[in-house]
This record gives structure tokens, C-alpha cells and sequence, in this order.
């Protein structure tokens, strides 16, 4: 089970590779280019609950909407109405979601008006001078890239005349000007672009046998008497792959508690509805 994310670089881990293989090392047979395929690929094994999730506020314009550089996946997105600047915040840029009630709402007028919405929430952007409250903010439709949208998204089941096709780093939307908040898994790179992994005790060891096999493999295809080292490896991957699939799709509390109520109210519905639309009639 996942509860707090932490992450090292690619350039950490085959540190500590090398460590275990200094022999090798010494020898200069380990080449990192060789190996970063094989992080990738254990990132995109680990799933999308090992990525860190993002927020922003982006600008419509032209009908055009850059998508950050970060950017993996999509979670949701909302089209955001006129804003207001209630208070200055002293430094670093934060974005929060409150749900508010929608008769609390008023429909905001200016360059964008959104009068049809679906729930309802306030938006609050704190931005390095001032913080923004944005009064209303609506679902788009969304489509185009299957791969950097996510399964669950719903904005690809939300019907709305406002519509926004996610290609090649971008969204083209039906909207001139604007502003967009998507809430996205971001890719796992830091600041200068450097690959990172997740860094937890049981799952390190998934990425430590990877980077091992293939290090092993590659010796064997060059020559090398390497076949019984790389059968004790193989085994020992095999069985840090399940622990670390184990411990990333082990539900927390949080996850079980939206599952508990979920469950819940499908009960409700199933069981008991019926029974208080058959009490009211039989008091009539």
C-alpha cells in the first residue's frame, strides 16, 4: 500500500547497481543508455497510481491550449468561468478544489459565459501576487489520444457543447479565449528532465533486479560465462516484480473508505428506496 510518494533518480539507482556489481563497473561494462528502457518500462508496469498528480490553470487561446511539459495522462478537466483576485498570497503558486453549493453560484459575464453546468466548484488559485477565485467551472468533452486520457476520465462520457480534442501536446478546443484547469499524472521527470523512479524499501529492489538482469544479459550475448549468475537473478526478479505490483495495488485508506460508501449507497438504492416510495403511497 502507497501512502506517501517519494521518488530518486535514474542516475541513483544504477548508483546503487553498481555497487552490487563493482567488478563490472570497473570495467566499464555497464552502459547507462542501455538500461533506461528497462526503468521505463518497470515505471509503465507499476501503473498509473506510482505517478504524482498535477494541477493547472492553463489559458485558452485561439482555440489552442499547450499542455505542460510533465504532462502523461489526463484526469479531468474543468472549464473555468470569470475570476476574481480576493487576497494576495506571499509566494509559490497553489490551486485548491472546493464544492459549493449551486445556488450560491452566479453565472459570471464577460469573454466566456457558462450558463449549462454540471456540479459545481469553486476554484481557488493562489498565485505568487494575488489569489484567484474563479466564481464557476464546468466539464468539457473530451477526446482524440486514447493513451494520454485516462480510463476513468469523465470528461470523455460528459456531454457539453464545450468539446476540446487532446493531440500531440496540445488541446484544440470549440473555444476561442479562456481558462482550463486539468488535474493530470504527471510524467515521472524532474526539474532538468531526469528520469525518476519511485523510491520505496520493497518495491527498489524491482528496479535494482531489472537493471540487473539486463546487465547480465547483455554480458551473456557478448561472451561471457554469466548464465548462472543471471538464473539467480531471474528468480530473485521474478519474486521482487509480484511484491512490488503487491504493495502498488493494495488499496489505502482513503480508496477503501470511496469503495465503503460507494458500496453503501448502490445498497440503499437496491434495498431501500423501494420500500419508502411504497410507505409513502400506503399513508396516502
Amino acid at each position: 500500500m502507497l501512502t506517501e510518494l517519494k521518488y530518486k533518480t535514474f542516475d541513483e539507482l544504477l548508483e546503487d547497481v553498481s555497487v552490487d556489481f563493482s567488478m563490472y563497473s570497473l570495467e566499464g561494462m555497464i552502459e547507462p543508455q542501455q538500461l533506461i528502457k528497462v526503468v521505463q518500462r518497470i515505471n509503465y508496469d507499476l501503473g498509473l497510481r506510482i505517478f504524482k498528480t498535477k494541477e493547472e490553470v492553463l489559458d485558452i487561446e485561439n482555440n489552442l491550449v499547450k499542455l505542460p511539459d510533465d504532462f502523461y495522462v489526463m484526469n479531468y478537466a474543468l472549464l473555468c468561468g470569470q475570476y476574481k483576485v480576493e487576497q494576495p498570497a506571499m509566494s509559490g503558486t497553489h490551486v485548491e478544489e472546493v464544492i459549493i453549493d449551486p445556488a450560491t453560484v452566479t453565472t459570471p459575464c464577460g469573454d466566456t459565459c457558462i450558463t449549462d453546468c454540471g456540479d459545481h466548484m469553486r476554484l481557488v488559485q493562489k498565485l505568487q501576487y494575488e489569489t484567484r477565485i474563479y466564481d464557476i467551472n464546468t466539464p468539457i468533452t473530451l477526446t482524440g489520444n486514447s493513451k494520454s486520457i485516462s480510463c476513468d476520465c469523465p470528461n470523455t462520457s460528459y456531454k457539453s457543447p464545450y468539446v476540446g480534442k487532446l493531440k500531440d501536446g496540445f488541446i484544440y478546443m470549440n473555444l476561442e479565449t479562456g481558462k482550463l484547469y486539468v488535474n493530470y499524472q504527471g510524467a515521472l521527470e524532474d526539474e532538468d528532465g531526469n528520469l525518476l523512479i519511485l523510491d520505496h524499501p520493497m518495491i527498489n529492489e524491482y528496479y535494482e533486479y531489472g537493471l540487473k538482469q539486463r546487465i547480465l544479459e547483455n554480458l551473456y550475448m557478448n561472451g561471457e560465462d554469466v548464465m548462472q549468475k543471471l538464473n539467480l537473478i531471474e528468480q530473485r526478479f521474478r519474486g521482487a516484480r509480484n511484491n512490488a505490483l503487491s504493495i502498488v495495488n493494495t488499496p489505502n485508506f482513503k480508496e477503501l473508505s470511496k469503495l465503503h460508501d460507494m458500496n453503501r449507497r448502490a445498497m440503499y438504492g437496491k434495498y431501500y428506496d423501494q420500500f419508502k416510495s411504497y410507505n409513502y403511497n400506503s399513508s396516502r
